[in-house]
């Protein structure tokens, strides 16, 4: 088999390559990036750090800027670049094309203002309310390690975020189960089979002994003691939490799990009665709030009788008392647990939130405890292309046929002739040269096509030329429709 015959394929074998490529393509990049989000302002969206243009610092000395890009700059403008992904972090602007990045890496995608162009974006000013952790430099949890999607084991949760790192919070970290216990993280070693599981795979007489490499595991267990991602649906971690000491009253009420404590509660004593007085407050109320209660039910429920004296004895007066529906909610909550610890909220948390005036005043500085937030997403190039198949698309992402349709749908209609035009001219010389290997059965080689359109001068004589060599290269090849 020649050269030729081992680089090439039929035009069926390309286009269906083509077409898979493109088909994974969109399932790996499902959304347009053809749109920079900074003119939007500031969004809970999915963002980047870039360690190609921000490195991380070598040293806890050493200087760091942090910054990060949307997902459309993440490929447009920083495709080739080494990337964390930080998912989504709310209130956050796009730092592409800022002096946050360096000016070699411009932002592609908006308009510049000195030229009306788009591209070429540096030295911007960055949004001054955007919020950074030690995620952008690569590094998540209270642990601080260097996530490696290929190494790690297990899954990894993200706090809330009632606080940054400026009020002490932990600013949306990703956290490791057994670092929210204050528990040590397995080790590799912890993965290799027991001993007594070796000696059940011991060969039998006879047999000869085969080495057999540890099974890997997928998922790490989850500590003991710590909740099953089916039981909970978000995370404040301990830091927050004691950020703002106020949300502790909620611990093990409606809307909440009980406290998952940094440190395993069987440490000290006193922990253990934390521990055991904060179970009883997960049940509220007390055994002598139930026992109060009962002797109060006893009586009229609507009033309470009071014994006053008076000079002319002992006279039963009628006291109205406040009906326990108009009391707050935090009223009825028992006192906070005491210590450090997380929470873990159910879905519908915001609904068991005391909202009267004390408290509205805490909830309204963390808008996302009124009301569920809603991450950006890039619009879908799947829609996309359905626009570009009916004329209203844009040529940014869909298949390189729907982008030609795009494209001739939106030009001048003097320009989209002369444009079909010349293709159709393009397209007759370029079946004129693949007849000659259509009819004699021979794929088509990348020197053939080298070979042709060195000879393509616009003379029909040097196609027949290009055409006639290659098919006289294999007289014997079987039919085909190649």
């Amino acid at each position: 088999m020649s050269q030729n015959t081992e680089a090439s394929q039929t035009a069926q074998e390309f286009i269906a390559s083509q077409l898979q490529l493109e088909a994974d393509a969109r399932e790996a990049l499902p959304y347009q990036f053809d749109t920079c989000t900074k003119p939007l302002g500031p969004l809970r969206q999915a963002i980047f750090a870039c360690l190609t243009c921000n490195p991380p610092p070598t040293s806890d000395n050493k200087s760091h800027t942090p910054a990060a890009v949307c997902y459309s700059c993440s490929i447009s403008c920083h495709g080739e670049h080494e990337l964390v992904e930080l998912f989504t972090k709310r209130n956050f602007v796009c730092d592409c094309g800022t002096t946050r990045v360096p000016s070699s890496a411009p932002c592609t995608l908006r308009i510049n203002e000195s030229t009306s162009q788009k591209g070429n974006v540096t030295g911007e000013a960055p949004a001054e309310d955007n919020k950074y952790n030690h995620n952008f430099a690569g590094r998540f949890c209270g642990c601080g390690e260097q996530y490696d999607p290929e190494k790690e084991k297990g899954t990894m949760f993200q706090c809330l975020g009632l606080g940054t790192i400026e009020h002490g919070g932990c600013g949306e970290d990703w956290w490791h189960p057994e670092c929210l216990m204050g528990l040590p993280r397995p080790q590799p070693t912890e993965n290799i089979p027991k001993q007594e599981e070796k000696e059940k795979k011991q060969p039998l007489e006879g047999q000869e002994e085969t080495t057999e490499a540890p099974e890997e595991i997928d998922e790490a267990p989850l500590p003991p003691g710590f909740p099953a991602e089916d039981d909970f649906d978000h995370l404040v971690c301990y830091k927050c939490v004691d950020s703002f000491p106020w949300i502790k009253q909620y611990a093990g009420q409606a809307g909440f799990l009980g406290p998952i404590y940094h440190k395993h509660p069987s440490d000290t004593a006193e922990t253990k009665a934390t521990t055991t007085i904060t179970q009883d407050a997960s049940l509220p109320p007390s055994t002598e709030s139930k026992k109060r209660s009962a002797e109060e039910d006893s009586e009229d429920p609507a009033s309470k009788k009071t014994k006053v004296e008076s000079e002319e004895g002992a006279v039963d007066t009628i006291t109205t008392t406040t009906a326990a529906e108009d009391l707050p909610l935090h009223t009825k909550l028992p006192s906070a647990p005491s210590g450090t610890f997380s929470l873990f909220l159910h879905e519908d948390f915001r609904t068991h939130l005391c909202r009267c005036p004390s408290c509205f005043p805490h909830l309204k500085s963390h808008s996302h405890l009124l009301e569920e937030e809603e991450a950006y997403e890039p619009p879908v190039s799947e829609s996309d292309n359905e626009e570009a198949q009916n004329g209203r698309g844009s040529v940014g992402s869909g298949s390189t046929y729907e982008r030609g349709e795009a494209l001739l749908s939106n030009m001048d209609r003097v320009k989209a002739i002369e444009g079909v035009m010349v293709y159709n001219h393009l397209r007759d010389k370029v079946k004129a040269f693949l007849q000659p290997f259509a009819e004699s059965g021979q794929a088509v080689g990348a020197e053939d096509i080298k070979a042709y359109f060195e000879k393509l001068r616009g003379d029909e004589e040097g196609i027949r030329l290009a055409g006639a060599g290659a098919g006289a290269a294999d007289e014997g090849a079987k039919q085909g429709g190649n």
